[in-house]
């Protein structure tokens, strides 16, 4: 779909929904009604910068919205009144009047002076002298938009204008929306490159991506606001604002801030609607009535139970809480996720690496789901180097555990594997099932082939595809002393779905079963804006063909980063109305299931 510029229904600027004028006094220069004035077109003109940048004109024009006051951005929009409109293409009718100490009234004509100057990305006017109103009640026509534009410089078409975007549009991000008010919406949810084409293809999905996405804003400079408009009246645990809710016809101002182009809805007007019928929160799902076993990978966030006797927050080795009281309120929505999975064996990630005792973080989270759970113990202090490691605990009452646990010292980047042969209690047959954590995506230290090669799989990809290839030669090996029915490797694998290691596991017999059950609509982690799957789960050929279901339980990657645990950049009111001791949000991924029919009995 192409941006279109074209004329819709008058928009009446309502002088009761926008805050008294107030005149700026001792003006040195004169602002004269129907005296010369310049075209907003002319300042704005095709390109950037403005082609009367550091220049004083005079324009005269409607307020369309006034964002002065207390946190807001210091000044006022005008467009060109309709009949003295240029309609030129590419070229903006809007313009944004930083005048601080001054307050402007939507739906007045203003004839006012200033300086041409460009501001982090956008032309604005300085002013220079009074605001002479010129005429009340005046109605501009506001400019339709629609996503995906032409290009992402397609927008500075409609910079400072009254824009209407007639779509039903999808929040594809929510991350700011605690702190900044604001979400990021698209013409259908953005996907992760990778996740949907090979690297070689990326390029032009990444286009096609910058190209459909603009931020709904709050119309506020407040960072973290003490009430946060959306969804209306404000958002809680309880009225939470996932990533695929939909809105439609959103209006504002357009504009750009921070680096991204954003609309300002107009103070006073009704805040926008979100749709949550397209992506509810769900219970989780349903084992499969053929299966017998269900395994579950889940990344659980960082999390670090300190000394294990309530202290040791302030450890610098601490990734996660950083107070009991924060750790108290991370456990519970772990926990409330872990129990609600239904799982006999998980693999965790991202635990604290502080061994396997009484006071481990591995043993205190298995405790939590009951006395009947237990750890794999591979018989290490530690499992690697690393502040965070892998993890398994299983179900003594469903399971039990053959052969020996087994790891592999990969390298210092990636995380070492565990693995672990069960059986069902009673049964004849096992599985080996194989936790992995592979090196993230983030690129500092990163050198060489292992920098950003701008192909959409981000830094460290070498070294995540030599830890695959380390990975399928020592299962080849049977590590664990036990063939059974096969492998099933589970984990966080910091690799998209057509990434190098993924495909190479596939290469060397391994069934992708995200990619073979839920399709390309799976995802489990939201970065940017973008969806797709880092949690996989791969099966090897035998086992494969015992695999009767695999589900993604969407209870993290879709909601926002404020109803986490954490207690900074939220006020006394918002740490209670933002937090509830439930499975939202108990992480940034969401946890994978995999249910298997084991064959060989048991019970």
């Amino acid at each position: 779909m192409r941006s279109t510029l074209r004329l819709f229904a008058p928009l009446l600027l309502l002088p009761a929904l926008i805050a008294p004028a107030l005149a700026v006094t001792a003006a040195p220069v004169s602002a004269n009604c129907g005296g010369s004035a310049t075209p907003i077109a002319d300042i704005q003109g095709p390109g950037a910068p403005s082609p009367l940048a550091g220049q004083n004109v005079s324009i005269e024009a409607v307020v369309t919205a006034d964002f002065g006051g207390t946190d807001g951005f210091g000044g006022f929009f005008v467009q060109q009144a309709d009949p003295q409109r240029r309609n030129q293409p590419g070229v903006s009718e809007g313009l944004f009047v930083y005048a601080p100490k001054a307050r402007a009234k939507a739906g007045d004509l203003v004839h006012v002076t200033g300086k041409v100057e460009e501001k982090y990305g956008q032309t604005q006017l300085t002013l220079s002298g009074a605001i002479a109103v010129c005429a009340n009640g005046q109605t501009v026509t506001p400019a339709t938009l629609t996503l995906p534009v032409d290009s992402p410089n397609a927008f500075a078409a409609y910079e400072g204008m009254l824009v209407r975007l007639p779509q039903t549009l999808t929040v594809t991000d929510n991350y700011e929306l605690g702190r900044y008010g604001s979400v990021l919406l698209s013409n259908g949810r953005l996907r992760t490159p990778t996740s949907v084409v090979p690297p070689s293809q990326a390029q032009s999905q990444i286009d096609a991506n910058a190209r459909n996405r603009l931020i709904l804003d709050d119309g506020s400079n407040k960072q973290n606001p003490a009430s946060v408009p959306y969804p209306v009246p404000q958002l809680s645990a309880a009225n939470t604002l996932r990533t695929g809710y939909t809105v439609r016809d959103v209006q504002g101002v357009l504009e750009v801030r921070y680096g991204a182009w954003r609309v300002q809805p107009v103070p006073g007007a009704a805040a926008p609607t979100f749709d949550a019928r397209a992506n509810p929160r769900t219970n989780a799902p349903a084992r499969d009535p053929h299966a017998n076993l269900r395994v579950a990978s889940f990344n659980v966030l960082n999390y670090f139970n300190g000394n294990g006797l309530g202290g040791g927050f302030d450890d610098p080795n601490n990734r996660g809480a950083k107070t009991y009281q924060e750790f108290q309120r991370q456990e519970a929505k772990i926990v409330s996720a872990l129990k609600a999975l239904d799982a006999d064996v998980i693999g965790l990630m991202e635990i604290q690496n502080n061994g396997y005792g009484e006071l481990s973080a591995v043993r205190q989270l298995a405790a939590k789901l009951g006395g009947a759970w237990r750890v794999v113990d591979p018989g290490t202090s530690r499992l690697g180097g690393d502040a965070i490691a892998v993890a398994m605990i299983y179900d003594s009452r469903k399971v039990e555990p053959v052969g020996r646990a087994a790891t592999l010292a990969i390298d210092d980047k990636n995380r070492q594997p565990l693995a672990q042969s069960f059986r069902r209690i009673g049964g004849k047959q096992a599985l080996t099932i194989v936790v992995n954590h592979l090196k993230s995506k983030n690129c500092p230290d990163a050198t060489n082939d292992d920098l950003d090669q701008g192909d959409g799989q981000g830094c460290w990809n070498p070294t995540r595809t030599r830890a695959a290839a380390k990975l399928a030669d020592w299962l080849a090996g049977t590590p664990t002393g036990v063939a059974g029915q096969g492998v099933l490797l589970i984990g966080d694998f910091n690799s998209y779905t057509y990434e190098d290691p993924i495909r190479l596991l596939e290469s060397r017999g391994y069934r992708n079963l995200v990619s073979r059950w839920i399709g390309a609509n799976a995802y489990s982690y939201v970065y940017n804006g973008e969806a797709g799957y880092l949690d996989h789960a791969l099966a090897s050929l035998p086992l494969a063909s015992h695999v009767k279901a695999v589900h993604e339980w969407h209870i993290n990657a879709d909601e926002p980063v404020a109803l986490q645990y954490t207690l900074a950049y939220k006020s006394a009111e918002q740490q209670q109305t933002y937090y509830a001791p439930d499975a939202y949000r108990s992480s940034d991924h969401d946890p994978v299931l995999i249910d298997i029919a084991l064959p060989g009995g048991g019970r």
